[in-house]
């Protein structure tokens, strides 16, 4: 393949990097955490639920137990949760009734290169007793509290925003637990929901604007017990009742007595993070009382509304464009097809990754399914563009198939921005809508059609039926419009400037 020549594509190239695997150029899906209360063999369940949570955070995982004889035990390992804790002589260091996990991608402290001493739950030994937390999100003012922490005598274990937290209990003055908690959040900056653990009570909060998700549920009566998790779908794996979703502000105190809520922060209107309808979270889960698998066939619908194409198949980039492109499918009516296929056992390459093989690594994943392709107008649906590498290898592959033509539909906006509440998301710089014209972008990618779903439509698909509020958007869409809902003060002190500062 020749060179790229345009002026688009030149400026592509001053920013390389590795694409050895076609899931590098996906936003990475923050962490997951995970907690349950009152019933013995605490961390097993725990570890199913970070086994349902595994898509939020493959590269280690974490779990802290407490035992009222044992006291607090916990196991951090590299890697995923199957391969992990499921071993029956570790499950057995973690006994009692009261446990907390995490799962981790990293989007602060040593990303693509975590240290155990980043993994999570982090523990800390106070003076009414030890506890454990583990947080989702992103501190956007972490640099400034370590500074400060560091110049009143802390000393920190790991690179992770999150140990901050750690530190601001320990130099709260309150009278417990709980409401050191409180004190030492109200310091913080940006996303978090935090699921944290005493010797006798499970903690669960969300931020004021509830960012990122926390859900709350109930497990059978025979098994007894409480428990708190990113998402719904990994209450289903224990066999727990969805309870409700933890409020934005609220803190839930969880312990004999049951379940204990007050709202420690100052009230808010809710911007929760609308990429979790469109990718983050399973397509099993719910949010906000709307099933995930729905609503991203309703944003394949509205997508088909906005740019219909003539073509003879619908194929989804899989597998986070499947409910989509059913979606487009259904409302266009043109038949879905299976025109790619992903191998689901594909792990690192068993040999010397040359060039070559990186080069390889898209066909390693996924393959096209050519009697299906050849001769064929294909609409292939995708949950986003970042950065282009794979969605132009892909091309590529349909078109060697024998496709006539290839036209890409995206099933969110233009992502434009970076994220700082939580998403491992590239420099802005590096991302192809922010340096690009859609049409830019389609000659880039070198497809017959490339069109994104717009901002309304996303909305609408997600159930505001008048499209977003630009006076009040209802989520937090920083990463396609650049209005930051919290504004990331750390990194504005690096250099970063905000849309209006543009």
């Amino acid at each position: 393949m020749p060179l790229p020549t345009s002026p688009a594509d030149k400026r592509w190239l001053a920013n390389p990097f590795d694409d050895s695997d076609p899931d590098s150029d996906k936003l990475k899906e923050e962490c997951g955490i995970f907690g349950v209360i009152g019933t013995q063999s605490a961390a097993n369940f725990v570890a199913l639920g970070l086994h349902a949570l595994q898509h939020r955070g493959q590269e280690a995982g974490g779990i802290v137990a407490h035992d009222p004889e044992q006291g607090f035990n916990n196991a951090r390992r590299f890697g995923y949760v199957r391969d992990n804790f499921t071993s029956e002589t570790l499950m057995k260091t973690l006994p009692g009734p009261l446990a907390i996990g995490h799962v981790r991608y990293s989007t602060a402290g040593t990303k693509g290169q975590t240290a155990i001493r980043d993994v999570q739950p982090f523990f800390g030994e106070f003076s009414m007793g030890g506890a454990a937390i583990a947080h989702n999100g992103n501190i956007t003012n972490a640099d400034a509290l370590r500074k400060e922490l560091i110049e009143r005598g802390s000393i920190f274990q790991s690179s992770s925003d999150s140990e901050c937290i750690i530190h601001l209990m320990a130099r709260s003055l309150q009278r417990n637990i709980p409401e050191r908690m409180e004190d030492a959040l109200r310091r913080v900056e940006g996303a978090f929901s935090v699921v944290a653990m005493t010797r006798t009570k499970l903690i669960g909060v969300r931020d004021p604007l509830g960012v990122r998700p926390l859900v709350l549920g109930k497990l059978p009566l025979e098994t007894g017990g409480w428990v708190l998790s990113s998402e719904t779908c990994a209450l289903d794996i224990i066999g727990a009742e969805f309870v409700r979703e933890i409020e934005p502000g609220e803190m839930v105190v969880i312990n004999a007595d049951g379940v204990q809520s007050n709202f420690p922060f100052r009230p808010q209107k809710s911007r929760f993070c609308i990429f979790e309808h469109v990718y983050f979270s399973r397509p099993d889960s719910i949010l906000g009382g709307r099933s995930v698998y729905e609503t991203r066939e309703a944003i394949g619908r509205e997508l088909a509304k906005e740019a219909p194409v003539d073509a003879d198949l619908v194929c989804p980039v899989p597998d986070s464009g499947t409910p989509a492109a059913i979606g487009y499918s259904l409302q266009s009516g043109i038949p879905y097809a299976m025109g790619i296929i992903r191998n689901q056992y594909m792990g690192r390459t068993f040999i010397e990754p040359t060039e070559q093989i990186r080069n390889m690594g898209v066909r390693l994943k996924l393959n096209v399914n050519r009697a299906l392709i050849k001769g064929k107008r294909v609409i292939l649906v995708d949950d986003s563009v970042v950065r282009g590498t794979t969605s132009r290898k892909i091309k590529e592959m349909i078109l060697d198939a024998g496709a006539a033509e290839v036209h890409f539909r995206i099933a969110s906006p233009p992502t434009a921005w970076p994220c700082f509440y939580g998403v491992d998301t590239p420099q802005r710089e590096k991302l192809l809508a922010a340096t690009m014209s859609e049409e830019e972008m389609r000659d880039h990618l070198g497809v017959d059609s490339l069109k994104f779903i717009s901002l309304d439509g996303l909305y609408r698909a997600v159930g505001e039926a008048q499209g977003r509020d630009a006076s009040s958007p209802q989520y937090c869409d920083a990463c396609f419009s650049g209005e930051y809902p919290v504004e990331p003060s750390d990194q504005i002190e690096k250099g970063f400037m905000l849309k209006a500062a543009e």
